[in-house]
């Protein structure tokens, strides 16, 4: 049994969604603070054939609200989230899968729910839906784990009470875990390696680790669903 556990982020990377596809069950985290100036709301697509930052504007908080407690702006929900879709379709209303993404990505952006969380999760629901992804998509809050937990502590009680016998993190957390406690737990260590994904944009220079809308107007769902097994999975053996 193979678990995947990271933060919601909104259209992310496609490793990302490698991640999703290649473990048994995939974990969200809703209960933990919002991070300022990270990839939970904010990604980038194309535009004048230049890497873009869109962002879901959110309203002011505390500093320590999670990320289930956060609420999008009403200038996010009445006016900038138009613009932002007016921009994808101008930028990529000539790429040869528009007519069939296009769709998609506008649903995302227009689904009814001010909450951080619910809204990028439906999304997420989305894209693997429309990418046949069948791993189960689970919120951290409805297990029975201790919510004071924090990192690995935390990584480790989620594996185990969903029975999970391999933990399969991005290999940007290499440093973050340690095998010999894992292997304490009986659990094995896996980083997931994604490999650049290349592939025919507008005009050269490539501009790579786009939000996964460049990569779904790009290619069609048989090349996106062959680039999610594009990867290299990484053991962490204990230190003896």
């Amino acid at each position: 049994m193979k678990v995947g556990i990271m933060q919601p982020y909104f259209f992310p990377y496609i490793g990302y969604f490698q991640l999703i596809n290649f473990v048994d069950a995939f974990v969200i985290y809703d209960e933990i603070e919002y991070t300022k100036q990270s990839w939970i709301n904010r990604n980038r697509f194309l535009l004048n054939n230049q890497p873009h930052f869109f962002t879901i504007g959110l309203k002011k908080d505390s500093d320590f609200s999670t990320i289930s407690e956060r609420s999008l702006s009403k200038q996010y929900l009445t006016k900038d989230r138009k613009k932002i879709i007016a921009q994808i379709q101008n930028t990529y209303q000539k790429a040869p899968f528009f007519e069939e993404v296009f769709p998609l990505i506008q649903d995302c952006f227009d689904f009814d729910s001010d909450n951080l969380f619910n809204y990028i999760l439906y999304s997420l629901h989305r894209i693997c839906g429309y990418l046949d992804i069948q791993t189960q998509l689970i919120v951290s809050s409805d297990l029975d784990v201790d919510a004071d937990l924090k990192k690995q502590k935390k990584v480790i009680a989620i594996t185990k009470e969903l029975r999970g016998t391999r933990y399969i993190n991005p290999i940007g957390g290499l440093d973050l875990y340690h095998p010999n406690d894992f292997l304490r737990e009986d659990l094995q260590l896996y980083f997931l390696n994604t490999k650049e994904v290349i592939y025919p944009q507008f005009q050269e220079p490539f501009h790579s680790y786009l939000s996964m809308i460049d990569v779904l107007f790009f290619n069609g769902k048989t090349v996106v669903k062959d680039y999610l097994t594009q990867f290299s999975l990484i053991c962490r053996h204990p230190k003896t």
